[in-house]
């Protein structure tokens, strides 16, 4: 037992801008993230950060309404704190699982400060000094500037191009499902044939038919993939997939939890599990259902839900400590245009980033960037991340039969109303 106390607990919703509006599956990124900073507050001054995605009123109300839970509490009794902010039952009315996340970052930055060492060290230390990330490409709308845009095959190489010369980038993820199966097929291949001594992966996010799915893996079995993600949307989608396609099967949304991974264990389906600190609950916990992975001989990698340098650095802790972290990670941090932590945007060099090697996350929160992002937030507000600017009555079923038009070069008016009340 540590001698901290939480003493309070602070939340602010950001604004942080990006490059161009990311498409996906289910809509966009209208040209921002949102995102809650958490700061928790120990008696002896000291303060440990965390984040979630999402915000606004509710996020912050949501973190401020856990106070009575942490005020007195010791940070380093992470255990209890799990079951008194999301016991599995009593949080089925009040789902606390990226809650618990935010603050367990939090409570872990704080004991590093406390005790000098990094998180990767409470962790059972670091097994490598540097995380290599995948270029995590994604179909985009013309940008504020009007730039930015990949919508054609053309673009969609020369983004690779501009992210491989600019990071180091050696693995490739498309993010899909935005276009026809048939064109995005194309373009995959396409990258593939620009990059050969390059990896590859195509990410739908679940919004392909069990049939459209192993007719896409039978048509990219002859490169070099790491693995095809999520291509239906299913445990028994995904596993028929499997038994249909040589090539490896990834995911992030159906194996999330203990139970489901149980599940995987007894009956597979997917051979590649994404880690996400958030949706996990913690760092804690990717770390044990990494150790089961390693038991079960299953594949690991660790997913983005879209960070800032924050939960960047958790997600650098987790790699640090995973022996069997044998795939380069996710990360959407290059698409962003600054960040909310002093010294800005973390560097790539080679397709890698440093672990942190200060005590705690090893981040500090730039004062003046917090401030000039929740301003932006609060003149901006919110956006609807499952619509699509350009289709503003869409949404997709699953499986999705009704994808964007690539051919169309217009800027919606919905982004362009966005652009001119930008401040």
């Amino acid at each position: 037992m540590s001698s901290l106390r939480i003493a309070q607990v602070r939340a602010t919703t950001v604004a942080m801008p990006l490059e161009a509006p990311l498409r996906h599956s289910n809509g966009a990124h209208w040209g921002y993230f949102v995102r809650t900073i958490v700061e928790v507050e120990a008696t002896n001054g000291l303060v440990g950060l965390g984040e979630m995605g999402g915000g606004g009123q509710s996020a912050e109300q949501a973190i401020l309404a856990l106070q009575p839970y942490l005020v007195g509490h010791d940070p380093a009794n992470l255990e209890a704190l799990r079951f008194m902010i999301a016991n599995p039952t009593a949080s089925l009315y009040n789902n606390r699982t990226q809650l618990l996340a935010a603050i367990e970052f939090a409570c872990l930055d704080l004991l590093g400060q406390d005790t000098g060492l990094p998180v990767h060290d409470l962790l059972g230390g670091q097994v490598r000094e540097e995380v290599e990330f995948a270029s995590y490409l994604f179909y985009r709308y013309p940008g504020r500037d009007g730039t930015g845009e990949v919508r054609t095959i053309d673009q969609l190489v020369d983004e690779a191009r501009r992210l491989k010369e600019q990071h180091g980038f050696r693995v490739h993820k498309l993010k899909a499902g935005v276009f026809d199966t048939d064109f995005e097929l194309e373009g995959y291949r396409a990258l593939a044939e620009a990059f050969p001594d390059d990896r590859f992966r195509y990410d739908p996010n679940g919004a392909l038919s069990t049939e459209d799915s192993i007719r896409f893996a039978h048509a990219i079995e002859d490169l070099p993939n790491d693995y095809l993600e999520d291509p239906v949307y299913s445990l028994t989608g995904m596993r028929r997939v499997r038994e249909n396609t040589r090539v490896p099967l990834a995911t992030n949304t159906v194996v999330v939890n203990f139970e489901q991974l149980a599940a995987n264990v007894l009956n597979p389906a997917v051979d590649v599990i994404l880690l996400d600190t958030t949706f996990w609950g913690g760092i804690r916990p990717c770390i044990r259902a990494g150790g089961i992975c390693e038991a079960f001989s299953l594949g690991v990698a660790v997913h983005s839900s879209g960070e800032l340098g924050i939960q960047l650095a958790t997600m650098l802790h987790l790699g640090a400590v995973l022996p069997n972290l044998t795939f380069a990670a996710d990360a959407h941090y290059h698409h962003l245009l600054d960040d909310v932590v002093v010294g800005g945007l973390r560097p790539y060099t080679d397709g890698k980033m440093a672990v942190p090697t200060e005590p705690g996350l090893g981040v500090q929160l730039d004062r003046d960037k917090v401030a000039q992002y929740a301003e932006l937030y609060r003149e901006l507000g919110p956006y609807p991340y499952d619509r699509d600017p350009s289709r503003p009555d869409w949404y997709p079923l699953l499986p999705n039969s009704s994808f964007a038009d690539h051919t169309d070069d217009q800027l919606p008016p919905a982004l362009a109303d966005l652009y001119a009340r930008w401040p």
